[in-house]
């Protein structure tokens, strides 16, 4: 199952108390305060995991407690510091605090490691608190408390590409036949309840772009209609989008790529202006010239480029595909600027 939302309570371990306890040796007639101090409660860490893909992990396990500190003891001896929890989730995965709003984590590398919550400090032990004036104290100090949170996760899904368009405008079909991906494909709308991720590689290099396959979008997504807002946030990653519009379809083009368009502007003005591509698909069925003509003419009127396929024949993939790795190098940030002095530095 594609679950992208999770909601996790977290506990870091207390630390352990410290030790009130005095030498007690042969040949030592006044031995002084020996309790060792308490160990270090464990934190729990939130680590980004390739192996996962979906939070449906979380459904099953909600709770995550990291070890107590352990006391502390005579002759000078800490406790044990309490073992940490690690919590693996996917790349892309957004930790915020349910209560305060606060973002924790966004986990884009593999292996990068946040800690989440973090253990309480071990008391002190009664040797720490010894004086001329006061050289039996009979006291020490006790662990703190480990922190405790409760977490949302949200997956966002790491793809290069987002392909967006309305239910049924052949985006399945289109990642099937462009990557290795295999998601549900039939002749009717929603077909596609979960994104759906795909590997293209370029027709000339060793270049792969991640496309992604969004859910269809209708009218009032971005409030949540159809699979509405659940599935918006996944093209919020994505640095290129390719448009699908049905050319099979009766009727002027242009409210439907304007439909499309205030959905992704009401979501998002950032995601709204990334570049994109406006793709004619299922030119194998399109009967009407008016129609093609029509979805032409919206993208010129955006300054958006055009492209038609079908992904059912091949005709128009290999152009597409060169055409978004074309879009996706020329959309890559410009490297920071720095003053360092460029060389080995030698005089």
């Amino acid at each position: 199952m594609f679950i992208d939302s999770a909601e996790i309570e977290v506990k870091a371990g207390d630390g352990g108390n410290g030790c009130v306890a005095f030498r007690r040796e042969k040949f030592v007639p006044r031995g002084g305060p020996s309790g060792g101090d308490g160990g270090h409660g464990g934190s729990v860490w939130a680590v980004a995991d390739p192996a996962y893909n979906t939070l449906y992990h979380l459904r099953h396990q909600n709770r995550f407690r990291a070890g107590r500190g352990e006391h502390g003891m005579g002759s000078n001896r800490h406790g044990k510091t309490g073992e940490d929890v690690e919590v693996h989730l996917p790349l892309g995965s957004v930790v915020t605090d349910a209560d305060s709003g606060e973002r924790l984590a966004d986990l884009v590398r593999a292996g990068e490691r946040v800690k989440l919550v973090k253990g309480g400090n071990g008391g002190w032990g009664n040797q720490h608190f010894a004086t001329p004036t006061r050289q039996a104290p009979r006291f020490a100090k006790p662990g703190l408390p480990g922190e405790e949170r409760r977490l949302s996760i949200e997956l966002k899904l790491l793809a290069d590409v987002a392909i967006v368009g309305f239910p049924n405008a052949g985006k399945s079909t289109l990642i099937a036949a462009i990557s290795a991906a295999k998601p549900k494909i039939a002749d009717y709308p929603f077909t596609t309840l979960v994104p759906h991720l795909g590997v293209v590689t370029s027709h000339h290099d060793t270049r792969t772009l991640v496309v992604a396959d969004i859910p269809g979008l209708i009218e009032g997504a971005h409030r949540g209609a159809g699979l509405g807002i659940r599935f918006l946030k996944h093209v919020e990653r994505c640095r290129l989008l390719c448009h699908l519009v049905d050319a099979s379809a009766e009727g002027d083009a242009e409210r439907d790529v304007a439909s499309i368009e205030r959905e992704l502007a009401a979501f998002s003005p950032e995601v709204a202006a990334r570049p994109r591509v406006v793709v004619a698909s299922k030119m194998d069925a399109a009967s009407s010239p008016e129609r093609v003509a029509s979805i032409r003419a919206a993208a010129e009127r955006r300054g958006r480029p055009f492209l038609e396929i079908s992904a059912a024949t091949g005709a128009g993939l290999k152009e597409l595909v060169g055409f978004l790795f074309h879009e996706f190098a020329a959309s890559a940030p410009a490297p920071i600027a720095t003053d360092e002095p460029v060389g080995d530095g030698a005089e």
